[in-house]
């Protein structure tokens, strides 16, 4: 296999992203330097995000495993946004945490390497490689703080599943090459044709599983809310984004590419599932007195809304995906933000109980509105981000006709109202004698701090007028398409 100039250059993002991870692996063995490594490891994600603008003069283009279209860059800005708004959240987090922090980034660069390797696959090889490279350091950062029981749980738990899942996913993919001989999307297709085989539904049906338990889809879900719980914040926020981002960015490909995964059966499944997992995931929400465990189970339900456009597959489905993804990622990253900032610096277990959160208003009235903003956005309410999301997956519904699907959506939806107002009141009430936490006075002027706010503002403007991103989302579909 041989690459040209122009290849190598398409690839220059992820070969920043891995330079990166060995230039950190050098320093520190070298030297030990928290806020150095951290700056290195920033520095080197910003010059992998302007790559990305000199890889989109080129794109499309392919490499024999790997597409760089407009799907892959738009996923990969995604990926790395995420990648650095969790280094500037863990540089806060790890400040005083007594044991080796640097090794934390090197996890994060290489679990960053990993979903723009995932999001650009076009091979089932170059699939399962990205997918490991994605979970194998997540094991290590959700177990990180390794003498907090909760931490260490959540990456065994995460470990232990994961394995099951990459089990059902190879053996679909085992069963999808005895099925045609082939491990490209593209022979995959050619293969496959509209005549398809028991083996290769099922072989399909298998890879879904194993995917599925990567996006947290009803019934693959019960271990989020505990991993996210115990894991330590800045991790849980790079797998509720990123992580995820590259997961399902990599299913819409496969979707839209192999007949396999878009069988009349299959997609009935799909369907039942959708509707699971939005139901399923805002109904245990309700009874959550942890904020990390109600974002957990809110996630799970908001990748049951983007199940949705896979089910229906045409007309504005990759669109409306787009839109969706940097909704949802925008208002993750604020969450979580918050959650890590209010932890931050690591003093044990991080401030995941509602009771932590009681009267943040009349003590952090900034970081108060940022919390407000995002669970107002992941409620789907006008003049935010979310609602344009959830207004274009509604719209994807209606426009296919496909009734009890858009039913499913705005029942969710409804249903989620109530736990995302019941922690906005949480915010104003009087404080109470209970114990709580709080941010670090210098907050604002943190790295970590700064995101947020960002994030907040981007989650109102794009709300009121989001004719930018909906552009910039019809290009990668159409560059996708073409």
């Amino acid at each position: 296999m041989t690459l040209t100039a122009t290849q190598l250059l398409a690839l220059m993002p992820l070969i920043l992203v891995c330079a990166t991870a060995i230039g950190v692996m050098l320093a520190i063995a070298w030297r030990r330097h928290h806020t150095g490594i951290a700056t290195f490891t920033a520095v080197g994600l910003n010059l992998a995000l302007l790559a990305l603008i000199g890889v989109w003069f080129m794109a499309p283009l392919t490499t024999p495993l790997l597409a760089i279209d407009g799907l892959a860059l738009f996923s990969a800005a995604l990926i790395l946004i995420a990648a650095l708004a969790c280094t500037t959240l863990a540089h806060a987090y790890l400040v005083h945490y007594d044991g080796p922090r640097e090794e934390f980034y090197l996890l994060l660069l290489c679990a960053t390497a990993g979903g723009l390797v995932l999001s650009a696959s076009t091979h089932l090889a170059t699939l399962f490689f990205g997918l490991e490279l994605v979970s194998m350091p997540l094991y290590g950062m959700l177990a990180y703080i390794y003498r907090e029981r909760r931490s260490l749980e959540a990456g065994i738990k995460y470990l232990v599943l994961s394995a099951a899942a990459t089990a059902f996913l190879l053996f679909g993919m085992a069963l999808l090459f005895a099925e045609t001989g082939h491990l490209d999307f593209a022979g995959l297709t050619s293969a496959l044709g509209d005549d398809i085989g028991v083996w290769g539904l099922a072989g399909a049906a298998m890879m879904i599983i194993g995917l599925g338990f990567k996006l947290s889809v009803v019934p693959f879900h019960m271990w989020t809310p505990d991993v996210y719980e115990g894991g330590p914040g800045p991790a849980a926020t790079f797998l509720a984004t990123a992580s995820k981002v590259a997961v399902f960015t990599v299913l819409l490909r496969l979707v839209m590419a192999s007949p396999a995964f878009q069988a009349s059966a299959l997609h009935e499944v799909l369907a039942v599932l959708a509707v699971l997992t939005m139901l399923v995931g805002n109904l245990l929400a309700l009874t959550q007195s942890n904020l990390k465990r109600l974002l957990g189970y809110s996630s799970i339900a908001h990748f049951g809304y983007l199940l949705t456009a896979l089910v229906i597959g045409d007309g504005l489905s990759v669109e409306a995906t787009g839109v969706y993804l940097v909704t949802y990622m925008l208002t993750t990253l604020g969450a979580f933000g918050v959650v890590t900032l209010i932890s931050s610096p690591y003093g044990g277990s991080d401030a995941a109980a509602l009771h932590h959160y009681r009267g943040l208003f009349w003590r952090r009235p900034y970081l108060t509105a940022v919390l407000t903003i995002t669970m107002l956005s992941m409620a789907g309410i006008p003049f935010t981000a979310g609602f344009i999301g959830k207004f274009y997956i509604v719209a994807l519904g209606v426009e296919a006709g496909r009734w009890w699907l858009v039913g499913a959506v705005i029942a969710g939806s409804a249903i989620g109202l109530f736990y995302y107002l019941r922690v906005m009141v949480t915010l104003y009430l009087a404080e109470a004698g209970m114990q709580r936490r709080d941010a670090p006075e210098d907050w604002a002027v943190q790295a970590g701090g700064l995101m947020v706010l960002v994030v907040a503002v981007l989650v109102i403007v794009l709300g009121i007028y989001p004719a930018p991103m909906i552009d910039g989302v019809r290009l990668v579909s159409a560059m996708m398409v073409g």
